[in-house]
Protein backbone atom coordinates (compact mmCIF):
# COMPACT_ATOMS: atom_id res chain seq x y z
CA UNK A 1 0.00 0.00 0.00
CA UNK A 2 1.00 3.50 -0.57
CA UNK A 3 3.05 2.72 -3.25
CA UNK A 4 5.71 0.42 -1.43
CA UNK A 5 5.58 -2.76 1.24
CA UNK A 6 4.52 -2.33 4.63
CA UNK A 7 5.50 -4.67 7.43
CA UNK A 8 3.92 -4.88 11.21
CA UNK A 9 6.40 -7.20 13.39
CA UNK A 10 4.49 -7.44 16.99
CA UNK A 11 6.41 -8.99 19.90
CA UNK A 12 5.73 -10.31 23.14
CA UNK A 13 1.86 -10.66 22.29
CA UNK A 14 -0.30 -14.28 21.32
CA UNK A 15 -0.90 -15.06 17.84
CA UNK A 16 -4.41 -14.13 18.35
CA UNK A 17 -4.08 -10.98 19.41
CA UNK A 18 -1.14 -9.99 17.00
CA UNK A 19 -3.23 -10.84 13.83
CA UNK A 20 -6.22 -9.08 15.31
CA UNK A 21 -4.35 -6.13 15.48
CA UNK A 22 -2.15 -6.10 12.73
CA UNK A 23 -5.20 -6.99 10.52
CA UNK A 24 -6.96 -3.94 12.12
CA UNK A 25 -4.06 -1.77 10.84
CA UNK A 26 -3.93 -2.83 7.43
CA UNK A 27 -7.53 -2.50 7.05
CA UNK A 28 -6.86 1.09 8.27
CA UNK A 29 -4.24 1.69 5.39
CA UNK A 30 -6.14 -0.07 2.50
CA UNK A 31 -9.28 2.53 3.39
CA UNK A 32 -6.41 5.50 3.45
CA UNK A 33 -4.61 4.33 0.61
CA UNK A 34 -8.13 4.60 -1.58
CA UNK A 35 -9.35 7.72 0.36
CA UNK A 36 -5.63 9.82 -0.76
CA UNK A 37 -5.09 7.80 -3.95
CA UNK A 38 -3.17 10.22 -6.42
CA UNK A 39 -3.96 9.32 -9.77
CA UNK A 40 -7.24 6.27 -9.78
CA UNK A 41 -10.76 7.49 -8.72
CA UNK A 42 -10.34 8.62 -4.74
CA UNK A 43 -11.60 11.23 -2.78
CA UNK A 44 -8.57 13.38 -2.92
CA UNK A 45 -8.92 12.56 -7.16
CA UNK A 46 -12.70 14.55 -6.62
CA UNK A 47 -11.32 17.03 -4.68
CA UNK A 48 -8.34 17.90 -7.34
CA UNK A 49 -11.03 18.01 -10.36
CA UNK A 50 -12.87 20.03 -8.31
CA UNK A 51 -10.09 22.29 -8.32
CA UNK A 52 -9.37 21.81 -11.93
CA UNK A 53 -12.99 22.52 -13.19
CA UNK A 54 -13.22 25.83 -11.16
CA UNK A 55 -15.74 24.81 -8.71
CA UNK A 56 -16.10 27.05 -6.23
CA UNK A 57 -16.48 24.79 -2.89
CA UNK A 58 -16.45 20.94 -2.54
CA UNK A 59 -17.70 19.03 0.20
CA UNK A 60 -14.69 16.91 2.22
CA UNK A 61 -14.91 14.71 4.99
CA UNK A 62 -13.30 15.50 8.43
CA UNK A 63 -10.67 13.40 8.22
CA UNK A 64 -9.05 14.58 4.88
CA UNK A 65 -10.05 18.14 5.89
CA UNK A 66 -8.00 17.93 9.19
CA UNK A 67 -5.34 16.22 6.84
CA UNK A 68 -5.60 19.08 4.66
CA UNK A 69 -5.05 21.85 7.44
CA UNK A 70 -2.12 20.11 8.41
CA UNK A 71 -0.38 20.08 5.25
CA UNK A 72 -1.04 23.57 4.82
CA UNK A 73 0.63 24.47 8.08
CA UNK A 74 3.47 21.88 7.08
CA UNK A 75 3.94 23.47 3.77
CA UNK A 76 4.03 27.05 5.42
CA UNK A 77 6.75 25.83 8.23
CA UNK A 78 8.85 24.75 5.23
CA UNK A 79 8.72 27.55 3.15
CA UNK A 80 6.68 25.66 1.11
CA UNK A 81 9.80 23.07 -0.11
CA UNK A 82 7.23 20.39 1.36
CA UNK A 83 4.49 21.26 -1.18
CA UNK A 84 1.85 18.83 -2.01
CA UNK A 85 -0.01 21.05 -4.42
CA UNK A 86 2.83 20.77 -6.79
CA UNK A 87 0.93 16.86 -8.07
CA UNK A 88 0.68 18.40 -11.80
CA UNK A 89 4.53 18.72 -12.24
CA UNK A 90 4.64 15.08 -10.17
CA UNK A 91 2.02 13.89 -13.31
CA UNK A 92 4.13 15.59 -15.59
CA UNK A 93 7.58 13.80 -14.77
CA UNK A 94 5.35 10.20 -14.87
CA UNK A 95 6.18 9.73 -10.96
CA UNK A 96 2.65 9.84 -10.34
CA UNK A 97 1.72 5.79 -10.83
CA UNK A 98 3.03 2.77 -10.52
CA UNK A 99 5.11 2.41 -13.67
CA UNK A 100 8.71 3.27 -14.26
CA UNK A 101 9.02 7.10 -15.86
CA UNK A 102 12.07 7.80 -18.55
CA UNK A 103 11.28 10.77 -20.03
CA UNK A 104 12.32 14.31 -19.32
CA UNK A 105 9.18 16.48 -20.25
CA UNK A 106 9.39 19.65 -22.18
CA UNK A 107 11.24 22.35 -20.84
CA UNK A 108 8.37 25.05 -21.60
CA UNK A 109 5.79 22.89 -20.12
CA UNK A 110 7.55 22.90 -16.78
CA UNK A 111 8.40 26.42 -16.78
CA UNK A 112 4.76 27.27 -17.64
CA UNK A 113 3.53 24.52 -14.14
CA UNK A 114 6.00 26.25 -12.32
CA UNK A 115 4.99 29.74 -12.99
CA UNK A 116 1.20 29.00 -11.92
CA UNK A 117 2.99 28.77 -8.30
CA UNK A 118 0.37 26.19 -6.73
CA UNK A 119 0.53 26.27 -3.23
CA UNK A 120 -0.84 24.89 -0.39
CA UNK A 121 -1.77 28.35 0.66
CA UNK A 122 -4.28 28.63 -2.40
CA UNK A 123 -6.66 26.22 -0.53
CA UNK A 124 -9.54 27.29 1.50
CA UNK A 125 -11.25 25.51 4.29
CA UNK A 126 -14.23 26.44 5.54
CA UNK A 127 -16.87 24.36 7.93
CA UNK A 128 -16.81 20.72 5.38
CA UNK A 129 -15.93 23.20 2.30
CA UNK A 130 -12.91 23.52 0.26
CA UNK A 131 -12.07 25.26 -2.66
CA UNK A 132 -8.79 26.54 -4.12
CA UNK A 133 -7.95 30.02 -5.96
CA UNK A 134 -5.29 28.44 -8.14
CA UNK A 135 -7.08 26.02 -10.69
CA UNK A 136 -3.09 24.58 -11.50
CA UNK A 137 -2.88 22.85 -7.86
CA UNK A 138 -3.33 19.42 -7.49
CA UNK A 139 -2.96 17.48 -4.31
CA UNK A 140 -0.93 14.55 -4.21
CA UNK A 141 0.11 13.43 -0.66
CA UNK A 142 2.92 11.10 -1.54
CA UNK A 143 5.31 12.79 0.87
CA UNK A 144 2.82 12.83 3.74
CA UNK A 145 0.70 9.94 3.78
CA UNK A 146 2.77 7.36 4.73
CA UNK A 147 3.96 9.33 8.09
CA UNK A 148 0.27 9.93 8.73
CA UNK A 149 -0.47 6.21 8.42
CA UNK A 150 2.49 5.66 11.01
CA UNK A 151 0.62 7.27 13.34
CA UNK A 152 -2.79 6.04 12.91
CA UNK A 153 -0.70 2.15 13.79
CA UNK A 154 0.01 3.66 16.70
CA UNK A 155 -3.07 5.00 18.24
CA UNK A 156 -4.84 1.64 16.58
CA UNK A 157 -1.88 -1.18 18.04
CA UNK A 158 -2.54 0.56 21.41
CA UNK A 159 -6.06 0.28 21.14
CA UNK A 160 -5.41 -2.79 20.97
CA UNK A 161 -3.47 -3.25 24.07
CA UNK A 162 0.05 -4.25 22.28
CA UNK A 163 2.52 -2.47 23.86
CA UNK A 164 5.76 -3.92 21.63
CA UNK A 165 5.76 -3.45 17.70
CA UNK A 166 7.88 -2.31 15.41
CA UNK A 167 5.57 -0.68 12.14
CA UNK A 168 7.83 -0.09 9.03
CA UNK A 169 6.17 1.86 5.61
CA UNK A 170 8.62 1.63 2.80
CA UNK A 171 11.71 3.21 5.02
CA UNK A 172 9.39 4.95 7.23
CA UNK A 173 9.55 3.32 10.56
CA UNK A 174 7.49 3.69 14.00
CA UNK A 175 8.73 1.61 17.22
CA UNK A 176 6.60 0.98 20.36
CA UNK A 177 7.85 -0.17 22.92
CA UNK A 178 11.22 -2.88 22.98
CA UNK A 179 11.62 -6.00 21.35
CA UNK A 180 12.29 -8.14 24.53
CA UNK A 181 15.26 -7.02 26.49
CA UNK A 182 16.21 -4.69 23.98
CA UNK A 183 15.32 -1.95 21.77
CA UNK A 184 14.27 -2.28 18.23
CA UNK A 185 16.87 -1.96 15.61
CA UNK A 186 16.72 -0.62 12.26
CA UNK A 187 18.64 0.29 9.42
CA UNK A 188 19.38 2.72 7.21
CA UNK A 189 19.78 2.13 3.72
CA UNK A 190 23.10 3.17 2.03
CA UNK A 191 22.11 5.03 -1.58
CA UNK A 192 24.28 3.67 -3.59
CA UNK A 193 25.40 -0.21 -2.62
CA UNK A 194 23.36 -3.27 -1.77
CA UNK A 195 22.70 -3.09 2.06
CA UNK A 196 22.87 -0.55 4.95
CA UNK A 197 25.78 2.28 5.65
CA UNK A 198 24.39 2.15 9.49
CA UNK A 199 22.10 0.70 12.07
CA UNK A 200 20.68 2.39 15.17
CA UNK A 201 18.45 1.22 18.31
CA UNK A 202 14.62 2.79 17.20
CA UNK A 203 13.30 3.59 21.35
CA UNK A 204 9.34 3.67 22.19
CA UNK A 205 7.49 6.60 20.21
CA UNK A 206 10.70 7.48 18.06
CA UNK A 207 10.12 7.37 14.03
CA UNK A 208 12.77 7.57 11.44
CA UNK A 209 12.00 8.35 7.53
CA UNK A 210 14.64 8.50 4.55
CA UNK A 211 14.26 10.92 1.69
CA UNK A 212 16.47 9.17 -1.20
CA UNK A 213 17.11 9.25 -5.38
CA UNK A 214 17.20 5.70 -5.42
CA UNK A 215 13.91 3.82 -5.10
CA UNK A 216 11.79 6.06 -7.45
CA UNK A 217 14.08 7.30 -10.51
CA UNK A 218 14.88 7.09 -13.97
CA UNK A 219 18.24 7.93 -15.67
CA UNK A 220 17.89 9.89 -19.02
CA UNK A 221 21.43 10.71 -21.20
CA UNK A 222 23.58 10.04 -18.04
CA UNK A 223 21.54 11.55 -15.56
CA UNK A 224 19.60 10.64 -12.75
CA UNK A 225 16.08 12.08 -12.31
CA UNK A 226 14.48 11.25 -8.71
CA UNK A 227 10.80 11.51 -7.85
CA UNK A 228 11.29 14.32 -5.39
CA UNK A 229 10.84 17.39 -7.52
CA UNK A 230 11.55 20.89 -6.54
CA UNK A 231 8.56 23.47 -6.48
CA UNK A 232 11.14 26.45 -6.95
CA UNK A 233 12.44 24.67 -10.69
CA UNK A 234 9.98 22.01 -11.25
CA UNK A 235 13.01 19.93 -11.68
CA UNK A 236 14.35 16.88 -9.62
CA UNK A 237 16.29 17.61 -6.62
CA UNK A 238 20.09 16.73 -7.46
CA UNK A 239 22.02 17.76 -4.36
CA UNK A 240 21.31 14.74 -2.05
CA UNK A 241 21.73 10.74 -2.62
CA UNK A 242 19.53 10.61 0.81
CA UNK A 243 18.06 12.39 3.62
CA UNK A 244 17.51 10.65 7.23
CA UNK A 245 15.80 11.91 9.91
CA UNK A 246 14.71 10.88 13.71
CA UNK A 247 12.03 12.50 15.60
CA UNK A 248 9.90 11.43 18.66
CA UNK A 249 6.78 12.73 20.09
CA UNK A 250 3.41 13.48 18.97
CA UNK A 251 2.59 13.23 15.00
CA UNK A 252 7.03 11.62 15.30
CA UNK A 253 5.31 9.61 11.97
CA UNK A 254 4.52 12.90 9.53
CA UNK A 255 7.35 14.63 11.05
CA UNK A 256 9.24 11.58 9.93
CA UNK A 257 8.02 11.61 6.63
CA UNK A 258 7.45 15.21 6.25
CA UNK A 259 10.14 16.77 7.23
CA UNK A 260 12.68 15.19 5.08
CA UNK A 261 11.82 16.53 2.01
CA UNK A 262 12.71 20.06 2.38
CA UNK A 263 16.14 18.78 3.98
CA UNK A 264 16.88 17.34 0.76
CA UNK A 265 15.71 19.97 -1.61
CA UNK A 266 17.83 21.91 0.56
CA UNK A 267 21.69 23.43 0.26
CA UNK A 268 23.99 21.57 2.39
CA UNK A 269 25.72 24.63 3.30
CA UNK A 270 22.48 25.67 5.32
CA UNK A 271 20.93 22.28 6.56
CA UNK A 272 22.30 23.80 10.36
CA UNK A 273 19.90 26.68 9.87
CA UNK A 274 17.12 24.32 8.16
CA UNK A 275 17.38 21.87 11.03
CA UNK A 276 16.95 25.03 13.60
CA UNK A 277 14.25 26.39 11.84
CA UNK A 278 12.19 22.78 11.56
CA UNK A 279 13.81 21.87 15.08
CA UNK A 280 15.21 18.83 14.31
CA UNK A 281 18.25 17.75 16.28
CA UNK A 282 19.28 14.34 14.54
CA UNK A 283 19.91 13.75 11.22
CA UNK A 284 21.97 11.76 8.54
CA UNK A 285 22.87 13.47 4.97
CA UNK A 286 24.56 11.71 1.84
CA UNK A 287 25.12 14.45 -0.78
CA UNK A 288 25.44 13.85 -4.07
CA UNK A 289 28.78 13.18 -4.26
CA UNK A 290 28.33 10.81 -1.34
CA UNK A 291 29.72 12.92 1.03
CA UNK A 292 28.46 11.85 4.43
CA UNK A 293 26.85 14.55 6.83
CA UNK A 294 25.92 13.96 10.36
CA UNK A 295 24.72 15.88 13.62
CA UNK A 296 26.08 15.71 16.43
CA UNK A 297 22.57 13.83 18.42
CA UNK A 298 22.58 11.67 15.35
CA UNK A 299 26.78 10.07 15.87
CA UNK A 300 26.02 9.36 19.44
CA UNK A 301 23.22 6.73 18.24
CA UNK A 302 24.34 5.28 15.17
CA UNK A 303 26.46 2.05 14.74
CA UNK A 304 28.39 1.84 11.11
CA UNK A 305 28.17 -0.73 8.61
CA UNK A 306 31.99 -0.36 8.35
CA UNK A 307 34.72 0.78 10.95
CA UNK A 308 36.24 3.82 10.08
CA UNK A 309 33.45 5.22 7.66
CA UNK A 310 34.30 8.67 6.98
CA UNK A 311 31.89 11.44 8.02
CA UNK A 312 31.49 15.61 8.82
CA UNK A 313 29.97 16.83 11.66
CA UNK A 314 26.89 19.54 10.45
CA UNK A 315 28.06 21.84 12.93
CA UNK A 316 32.05 21.00 12.67
CA UNK A 317 33.49 20.46 8.88
CA UNK A 318 36.62 18.62 9.97
CA UNK A 319 36.65 14.92 8.78
CA UNK A 320 36.53 12.05 11.75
Amino acid sequence: MFGTRVEISIHGENRSRSEIAANSVLQRFDALHRKLHAWQPSELERLNAAFANGSKEAAVDPELLRILEETKSLSLQSSELFNPAIGNLIRLWGFHGDGAPGTVPDKAEIDRLVAARPSMQDIHIEHARVWSDNPAVRIDLGGYAKGYALDLAVLILRQHGIRNALVNIGGNVIALGKHGDRAWKVGIQHPRRAGVIATLDLRDGEAIGTSGDYQRYFEADGKRYCHLIDPRTGWPARGMQSVTLLVSGHGAGVKSDVLTKPLFLGDTSKLTGLMKHLRLNELLVIDANGKVLTSDAMLKRLQWREAGQSYHLLQHPAVR
